[in-house]
């Protein structure tokens, strides 16, 4: 039976905050649960989890472990455990409404356009430089010259890569009638070299007491040693999962995925091939009836599956991988610089088994860094996009697939000039100092909105709230302890 889908039907029930209240309608059927259909349902998880496993992995992972040693790496498997809970309490939100959780921001005191222009700011300071892309510049001169870059002139040939690079992306984000669909074959597939290649050498090169130790780091049962440095701390916990705005993106591309209501909300098309499917800037609702909560479950279960068996254990997975071979292969007097881990892994391999492995190793990390690089390019211009598209309704005279287009071409032509900023090291860090601070405070509003616009059967159970306030908790104190140590 269809429900009432006027207006005052929704305000009877829910308070829409600072935006126009929701449509209604039914919760879309799910496909039946069973294993093909979690294959052709789940998809946002491998978008994110591409974005994810590139410079906490290639990076700061093993720069981490090899200063102050395994016993560092309890701090992955907390992080990633805080965000999944974030991440899924952010999807939460969307499959009631179909909005992106930012979107859900935008309905909290003191209103849309305050949230819209604070998380335009922060997003464009994490990911407007295009960090990544110069660690992608950097691998590829390893490739084609056999050594890092070292003076001006390697310098310049590298920032050269990094702006190709970013030529490219832009080429592939544009390729395809969806882009989220675009990003989820690509994310599949470079999940699929990167994770086969990693197994792969770390069973042929790693001994097994080596494996037996970074177990127990993850753990917390292994000791740390060295003076613990704030800023490498922060962009650690920040990037083994995603950090930052990466997490709330992730309810953007189950919009356009068309989980839950977001089925009805449509999705961000290409302007280049004229899909201009239009997006509704306010979502839509369902009541709670016996049908309706039995989609929800299903629908849930699907999310569950994507968030926790495919982005949370392959976040694990993939830092597991990078640091078990990094504290193996690089003898402790070796001193790492930025994207030093990498070269010598990949050096090491070459001399001990097989001269292809040179190039094997950096074509692995080029694609770790890379899958992180396109998604963050995405991440930064669909979130501007869509806050853009709720925020300023003038904007809506063009389709969100051309809005998005052009943000891409904008954003573009800052990167290719930003990324000569700083070193890769310098740039990354920017990144992940950033990401503490979003997640701080979006770990609260996730707990508002959550409590306040879903009904009672669908808000988060007490350990999910304490979850999202440790989350906060955690965060925010590496923020503080940052803005102190900045201060003095």
């Amino acid at each position: 039976m269809n429900a009432d889908t006027s207006p005052s039907a929704v305000n009877d029930e829910l308070n829409p905050g600072c935006l126009p209240a929701w449509d209604r309608a039914d919760l879309p059927e799910p496909l039946p649960f069973g294993l093909i259909n979690l294959f052709k349902t789940i998809g946002p998880g491998a978008i994110l989890l591409a974005a994810a496993i590139g410079g906490g992995e290639w990076i700061a992972g093993p720069l981490a472990t090899k200063e102050f040693g395994r016993g560092i790496l309890w701090i992955a498997t907390v992080a990633v455990i805080l965000q999944t809970i974030f991440n899924l309490e952010a999807i939460r939100y969307t499959l009631y409404t179909g909005e992106p959780i930012v979107t859900g921001f935008m309905r909290l005191k003191p209103g849309k356009l305050f949230w819209a222009w604070f998380y335009i700011l922060i997003g464009v300071a994490q990911l407007a430089t295009p960090a990544l892309a110069a660690a992608c510049g950097a691998v590829l001169f390893a490739e084609f010259f056999g050594r890092l870059p070292k003076g001006d002139g390697d310098v310049a040939i590298q920032h050269w890569i990094a702006t190709g690079i970013i030529l490219f992306t832009v080429a592939l984000l544009l390729s395809g009638k969806s882009i989220e669909r675009v990003l989820e074959r690509l994310s599949w597939a470079m999940i699929v070299f990167i994770f086969g290649f990693l197994i792969t050498v770390n069973i042929l090169f790693v001994p097994f007491n080596d494996w037996r130790k970074t177990i127990e780091g993850f753990i917390g049962l292994q000791p740390t040693h060295g003076h613990i440095e704030l800023v490498l701390l922060a962009t650690f916990a920040a990037t083994a999962g995603s950090g930052g705005l990466g997490n709330l993106a992730i309810s953007n591309w189950f919009r356009d995925k068309g989980f839950g209501m977001g089925a009805l909300s449509g999705a961000i098309g290409n302007a280049l091939t004229g899909d201009h499917t239009p997006v509704k800037p306010i979502g839509t609702t369902f009541p709670i009836t016996p049908d309706n909560m039995r989609r929800w479950h299903v629908w849930w279960r699907y999310t569950v599956l994507d968030q926790v068996a495919l982005w949370a254990f392959g976040c694990i997975l993939g830092m597991f991988l990078n640091v078990n071979l990094a504290a193996a292969l690089i003898p402790a007097n070796v001193e790492l610089k930025g994207m030093a881990a990498g070269t010598y892994q990949a050096q090491f391999m070459a001399e001990r088994l097989w001269s292809g492995f040179w190039h094997l190793a950096l074509l692995n990390g080029f694609w770790i860094l890379f899958s992180t690089h396109l998604g963050n390019t995405d991440v930064l211009v669909r979130m501007v996009s869509d806050i853009s598209w709720v925020a300023f309704p003038r904007i809506r005279k063009w389709p969100e697939s051309r809005l998005y287009a052009t943000l891409l071409i904008i954003l573009t032509t800052w990167a290719v000039f930003a990324v000569r900023f700083g070193t890769v090291i310098q740039l990354f860090e920017v990144l992940g100092v950033i990401a503490c601070p979003i997640m701080a405070i979006a770990s609260l509003q996730i707990l508002r909105v959550n409590t306040q616009f879903l009904p009672k059967e669908l808000r988060p159970a007490l350990w999910r709230r304490i979850g999202l306030v440790t989350c906060s908790i955690v965060y925010g104190g590496l923020t503080i302890a940052l803005i102190v140590k900045l201060l003095r």
